[in-house]
């Protein structure tokens, strides 16, 4: 179910290889921003890329890649820094927005894309957002699922969680190198079961994301014997095998930039994102229920980003927005990237 706002327009290891995809998706590797980077692509014309969050990779998009290709579009999926078969740097300053942006232009060169509809999920969304922000010319349309723009704050951001979540919100524990490894890599298939149906609009808690001793990121003890519908034992198979090769420390590696991110953006203080957008995020989602967030969410979006086409929060649905809702996504993305 669409909740609409007056505004609204819109009522042995797994290999990527042996994964099975509907649809004809093709896998190779381009050279971006110094680094090797994995993409998934299907389709011709217009291009849309997809970018995903944490812990997740470009499998979070397989439903997207075949509807998007089918509506008449060149679609491609990456596996970001940090993820997946694309390379993990060894030093925490390679994730900084500055590089994950410019992973997406050198990506656009390679896939010698003058301009692309840019959307991100998660982490994928601030990527897709500072796109927009840093480089307008390259981006017909920006789309983020969960994740809003947040225009850049007067004071570091970890003091201001530290202030309103503590030390134990998750976002401040990822910051030592080493700590959360070993919590999230201890039991890497309970880790993501309970990551992903934890954080899914069928559990029946919102988790508010606070690390407590003993329980790790987001606890495992109401682990339900049976999957939701929109997640299989195979998609399990597939995040469980991608994690147990490479670590969580890539994606951990973005987190511990937030501070670095907030003092290399002081330039764009202020700044709107001028491309037309769209945005849609589950009210089960914990990012709905931060500071800042619930019902009002979508309409202060609007202050940072005048050109909102489309803003939709959906009933029941959790964090795993393209995943939980892939009916829903995929109207939204088509309809979007049709109009942008």
């Amino acid at each position: 179910m669409v909740v609409p706002y007056p505004w609204i327009t819109l009522g042995a290891r797994t290999r990527t290889e042996d994964v099975h995809v509907p649809g004809n998706l093709q896998h190779r590797f381009v050279d971006t921003n110094g680094i090797r980077m994995h993409i998934v692509e299907a389709g011709s014309g217009p291009l849309v890329l997809l970018l995903h969050g944490f812990p997740e990779s470009w499998y979070s998009w397989r439903h997207q890649l075949n509807a998007l290709s089918a509506a008449g579009f060149r679609v491609v999926a990456p596996d970001q820094r940090g993820y997946g078969q694309t390379d993990r740097p060894d030093a925490i300053d390679a994730y900084s927005i500055f590089h994950l942006v410019g992973d997406v232009i050198g990506l656009l060169d390679a896939l010698e894309a003058p301009q692309a509809v840019v959307v991100g999920h998660d982490w994928g969304a601030p990527v897709a957002w500072h796109t927009a922000l840093f480089r307008p010319d390259r981006v017909r349309g920006v789309g983020s699922f969960s994740v809003p723009h947040r225009p850049r704050g007067s004071r570091p951001p970890l003091a201001v969680m530290r202030e309103l979540r503590g030390e134990a919100f998750y976002q401040i524990y990822f910051q030592k190198p080493g700590v959360a490894e070993a919590d999230l890599q201890r039991d890497v298939r309970t880790t993501l079961r309970a990551t992903l149906y934890g954080a899914s609009g069928d559990s029946p808690t919102v988790p508010d994301l606070i690390v407590r001793p003993g329980q790790g990121f987001i606890p495992t003890g109401n682990l339900p014997a049976q999957l939701p519908d929109w997640l299989t034992g195979a998609d399990v198979d597939f995040y469980t095998a991608e994690f147990e090769r490479t670590g969580f420390t890539g994606g951990l590696n973005w987190y511990r930039n937030i501070d670095r991110n907030w003092e290399l953006t002081a330039p764009w203080t202020g700044a709107q994102i001028g491309v037309p957008a769209v945005f849609a995020v589950g009210d089960r989602d914990p990012v709905f229920h931060f500071p800042g967030g619930g019902p009002g969410m979508v309409d202060r979006l609007r202050d940072s980003v005048p050109k909102l086409k489309r803003g939709v929060v959906l009933e029941g649905c959790g964090h795993w927005t393209q995943q939980e809702r892939v009916a829903e996504v995929n109207n939204l993305l088509i309809d979007f990237a049709r109009s942008a």
